[in-house]
């Protein structure tokens, strides 16, 4: 069984001095947009108390740079923005405003052949072809593409394609995941996954580097330079950038095949519903949770799950998976059972239980009761 899903491609571009302008040109004109017309939005609206309909066509007659770039790479500002708004009526925070040199992108449509692709270039609207180097190979149609940079200095286009994905095979296998720090995940099967702690293994190379970004900082300020013209400081700059690089890299290789490999040999797979962002205000816990990347790692498991005809279950953050007997259901206090006890035997059934192997087998037997309510719910509808 296939099915028709958006998948992107990250693929890595060589510009050369010409391309170069056209992109920092259009990472600037997009971020000048954004800014103008959010600036514009809020000003109108604390004298007028309705919302501003702007565009950015509105601004090229004033500023006609603008029309050097791309103007889809425009209208997509308007699009971003206005999602932005809706995501701040529904409480989730105002629109920032950008600042250059941090997450520099512009994203652009497919018209017609607008994008497209040959063995080794990429062809964008207003440049043309740039070449590039493919990790895989891209099937499908192509509907957009993110033109970004990184702060060393690399460029990358993402491509938006619509492709097919084939259902995997049933495995007759279901599975519980219990998030943890001193294991990345730990399975209702009874196998943990260690956690590879990526930043603590980099983290005397990132040390390094930042000291003498500090040193260089403090040079180019008792020298009143500022540190944009500081070549040394840059240069710097650029050598902890990509140690940061190789963080998320690494880190994005080891989640995509692990969330793969679950989404593979199992048929049902539940995990918790945390709140991550909740949980890092914990100074204590903030910095492991954050290096275990488990919101990357549920959205990884959750759109594999839909592409390749699997289940994923959320189970409720109040589910009490880690004080609940699996064997008998018997609950504990959380005084009965505080954080630091690791192994414990029921009281009621004297089963002893590892603490984050239970929680597993707890939450998959709830993710097993869910999904049977969802099936039954959704045949009774049908």
């Amino acid at each position: 069984m296939t099915k028709q899903i958006l998948k992107a491609y990250k693929v890595r571009l060589y510009p050369n001095e010409e391309q170069q302008i056209f992109f920092a040109k259009s990472f600037g004109c997009t971020r000048f947009i954004w800014n103008r017309m959010l600036s514009d939005k809020i000003d109108h609206y604390n004298e007028h108390k309705v919302d501003l309909k702007n565009t950015p066509a509105q601004y090229k007659k004033e500023f006609e740079w603008l029309k050097d770039v791309d103007s889809l790479a425009l209208a997509n500002v308007q699009q971003n923005l206005r999602a932005a708004y809706s995501k701040f009526f529904k409480g989730l925070g105002f629109p920032k405003f950008k600042k250059k040199g941090q997450r520099d992108s512009y994203t652009t449509n497919n018209q017609k052949g607008t994008v497209s692709i040959t063995s080794n270039s990429v062809k964008l609207p207003k440049i043309g072809h740039i070449k590039a180097k493919f990790p895989s190979k891209v099937n499908g149609l192509i509907k957009s593409a993110t033109v970004s940079k990184t702060a060393s200095g690399k460029y990358y286009v993402s491509l938006l394609v619509e492709t097919i994905a084939t259902t995997l095979p049933k495995t007759h296998s279901n599975i519980g995941i219990d998030l943890g720090l001193t294991d990345f995940i730990v399975l209702s099967d009874g196998s943990k996954v260690a956690n590879p702690t990526f930043l603590s293994q980099l983290q005397d190379k990132l040390a390094r580097e930042q000291k003498i970004l500090a040193k260089r900082r403090a040079v180019a300020k008792a020298n009143q330079r500022k540190l944009s013209d500081s070549r040394n400081y840059q240069k710097q700059k650029v050598k902890v950038a990509k140690v940061y690089e190789k963080i998320t890299n690494i880190r994005k290789d080891f989640l995509h095949k692990l969330s793969f490999n679950l989404i593979k040999n199992h048929d049902v797979i539940a995990i918790e519903d945390l709140n991550v962002k909740g949980m890092v205000k914990n100074k204590k816990l903030s910095k492991a949770i954050s290096d275990s990347s488990w919101s990357t790692f549920t959205t990884m498991l959750n759109y594999k799950a839909e592409w390749y005809g699997k289940t994923l279950v959320k189970i409720d953050r109040w589910y009490p998976s880690s004080k609940t007997c699996s064997g008998c259901g018997h609950l504990l206090t959380k005084a009965e059972l505080p954080l630091q006890v690791r192994s414990w035997d029921c009281p009621s059934c004297q089963q002893k239980h590892d603490r984050d192997i239970n929680a597993s087998i707890n939450i998959l037997n709830e993710g097993l009761r869910l999904a049977t309510l969802k099936t039954v719910g959704t045949t009774g509808l049908a």
